[in-house]
């Protein structure tokens, strides 16, 4: 049985919650990833691990809306 996790997503005040394995996560924020990955070799765009995951996801988001005001905040959702 694989583990489904939790990411609580906040953009522009608006709250959701993404769940699914690691590697629907990682399809689901794939283009996010992608981005962060053309701005920066170093952000991993296939993580093993949902810590990882986590920390290059949040990488990408610092990447793709570094002149934002309005950023997107990302968090795992314990439960």
């Amino acid at each position: 049985m694989k583990k489904i996790y939790k990411i609580r997503q906040i953009r522009k005040k608006r709250e959701k919650i993404i769940e699914g394995t690691l590697q629907e996560l990682i399809d689901y924020f794939g283009y996010t990833l992608e981005i962060g990955n053309s701005w920066n070799n170093k952000i991993n765009m296939n993580p093993k691990t949902i810590k990882t995951f986590m920390s290059n996801l949040i990488k990408s988001y610092e990447e793709k809306e570094g002149a934002c005001f309005e950023r997107t905040y990302i968090e795992l959702v314990e439960g």
